[in-house]
């Protein structure tokens, strides 16, 4: 991701082409050593490619993938399921409420 983004950087800066040497240059000035068979595989898959046409690819791939939907659906797969899943939730809310009662007992307060 770092070779990305040192691509992504060095497009930014007005190198319409950059090449291994910009993104060694660009992550040295951070710190980060630069591995020359990974850097060199970025730049081979994005030379000749327009940046905003890799980021639009990109965003129709990321539209497609799904996310969060197996939590739904277990949740609202059955009218039974949805209250069992609401108990302990409660449950859970009336020990925390129990263990800031008991740090009232203490005899200080945050404040006094």
């Amino acid at each position: 991701m770092r070779y990305v983004a040192a691509y992504l950087l060095a497009s930014l800066g007005g190198s319409e082409k950059p090449t291994v040497k910009d993104l060694k240059k660009i992550l040295d000035s951070v710190g980060i050593e630069t591995d020359d068979e990974r850097a060199e595989k970025v730049v081979s898959e994005l030379t000749g490619k327009s940046i905003e046409e890799v980021i639009a690819q990109g965003n129709t791939k990321l539209a497609s993938m799904p996310s969060g939907g197996a939590v739904a659906v277990s949740a609202g797969a059955g009218s039974a399921s949805a209250p069992a899943a609401a108990a302990p939730a409660e449950e859970k809310k009336e020990e925390k409420d129990e263990s800031e009662e008991s740090d009232d007992d203490m005899g200080f307060g945050l404040f006094d």
